[in-house]
């Protein structure tokens, strides 16, 4: 399949009716991808991860798989990102490479999943800011609603205020959770002590089919918790110098993200016994009041809520750097690509806000099934789409080219093939129903490609 004429020189969309500010660096690029991924899921996936798999081993070699997976794919991710410095993310890989329709059902599953980690973030956060704050209660959704629209207005004053708001907020939450690691084991040894005394008294590690199935569940709760390392490649167009600070700001990403991860879990489990982590929505909350008493809750949804208001601002301006790129290329309304005098594509950040508000009715835990359904998805088409540009466009700049290519590539296409057929043999309610959501993209794609000139 040629390579779509409209997007042949990357860095020159099809339509272009406003201009993005190239302001950006490479500690934007990593406070992007920590902001966007170090949030809910962290607090809530350890408790069930722990209840799938109640074994240290077990429950530390799902968290490192993902890691591994991640660190697997960050190579040609950043190939990638340098060679097509486009705002929008794994669209334009796709789009490049294999054609209009494959770019759009890229761009639908990831605008859907990001703006359906802003629901779910903002959800959370409507549920801490009740339980700190007792006349708030009842109030959740409404506070949810308002967190996004908060944000819909900080966006809207321009891209510098968005990149503030991520420094800002990234900055702290690395080192409140910094902290927070020390004090578990500085300050832990009593509660370390008992929990290796109850230690026998965790639940039974499950065996056979229920195993297997226990590893792929588990699995896709540490790729939708992981998933956010690539967050500088939605800002190509935005960074000063995107040949040199895309990688680095992606392997940055991987790295520290998953640092921090596992000196959460490992902190958490000196101080807590498998029994207690094991089905545990908020263990990091339990974990801390072992450490500081009848404080450690407050302590750790007060750290929380500003860990999930970085997340919501990253993934709001992910999902508005999609719609853009995907109306540049007349695959989606026309005045979505227009920009404003501060850098924000305007039209782009309502929609994805309203997508938003919509997904706050959704449940968490078919959200975050669906979702690594939807990662995996575009992670496959976008290394795919490596392999057809080293074969069919060799003159393409790339001023980063991907470690042990082929074989690191068909590693991670292969994958994430096993991970997507897994997911559909095992998880009978939310892969098929994440897949069925792929097929409407098809639809959908041709009512934007028919009506997008007039919309």
């Amino acid at each position: 399949m040629p390579l779509n004429p409209q997007t042949a020189d990357p860095q020159q969309p099809a339509l272009r009716t406003g201009k993005l500010l190239q302001v950006l660096g490479i500690w934007f690029g990593i406070a992007a991808a920590i902001g966007n991924t170090i949030a809910a899921g962290i607090v809530r996936v350890p408790g069930d991860i722990a209840k799938l798999l109640p074994n240290p081993w077990l429950f530390f070699a799902v968290w490192i798989l993902g890691g591994g997976y991640a660190l697997l794919c960050a190579s040609s991710m950043a190939e990638l990102g340098a060679a097509i410095p486009r705002s929008g993310g794994q669209y334009n890989f796709s789009h490049r490479a294999i054609g209009e329709y494959a770019g759009f059902l890229v761009g639908w599953s990831d605008s859907l999943s990001t703006c359906g980690t802003s629901a779910v973030v903002a959800i959370v956060i409507g549920e801490y800011s009740a339980a700190l704050f007792t006349p708030l209660a009842g109030g959740e959704k409404i506070i949810a609603i308002a967190v996004l629209l908060f944000f819909f207005v900080l966006q809207w004053r321009g891209v510098k205020w968005g990149s503030g708001a991520q420094l800002v907020t990234s900055l702290l939450k690395t080192a409140a959770f910094v902290i927070l690691v020390l004090a578990c084991f500085v300050l832990g040894g009593p509660s370390h002590q008992a929990a290796a005394a109850a230690a026998a008294l965790s639940p039974a590690v499950p065996t056979g089919w229920l195993l297997a199935v226990a590893i792929v569940v588990g699995l896709q709760q540490v790729i939708y918790t992981v998933d956010g390392w690539d967050g500088v490649i939605y800002f190509g167009e935005e960074v000063r110098d995107p040949g040199r600070d895309v990688p680095r700001a992606i392997f940055g990403s991987v790295i520290s993200i998953m640092v921090i991860y596992l000196l959460l879990n490992a902190a958490v489990l000196y101080v807590l016994p498998m029994s207690e982590v094991s089905g545990n929505i908020f263990v990091l909350g339990t974990a801390a009041g072992k450490i500081f008493g009848r404080y450690g809750d407050v302590i750790v949804r007060s750290i929380m809520i500003v860990s999930l208001l970085s997340c919501i601002n990253a993934c709001q301006m992910f999902c508005t750097r999609i719609l853009y790129a995907m109306s540049c290329d007349r695959l989606f309304f026309k005045r979505a690509s227009q920009v404003n005098a501060g850098g924000t594509p305007v039209l782009a950040l309502f929609l994805s806000t309203v997508v938003a508000i919509i997904f706050v009715l959704g449940s968490f835990e078919r959200v975050i099934a669906m979702l690594s359904f939807f990662f995996v998805a575009n992670y496959t088409l976008s290394y795919t789409s490596l392999f057809i540009l080293r074969k069919r466009a060799p003159e393409l700049p790339r001023p980063y080219r991907a470690w042990g290519y082929p074989w690191t590539t068909g590693a991670a296409v292969l994958a994430s093939a096993i991970f997507l057929v897994g997911s559909l043999a095992t998880d009978r309610d939310n892969a098929p129903l994440a897949f069925y959501m792929l097929l409407l993209s098809y639809p959908i794609f041709w009512i934007m490609k028919r009506f997008s000139k007039v919309l």
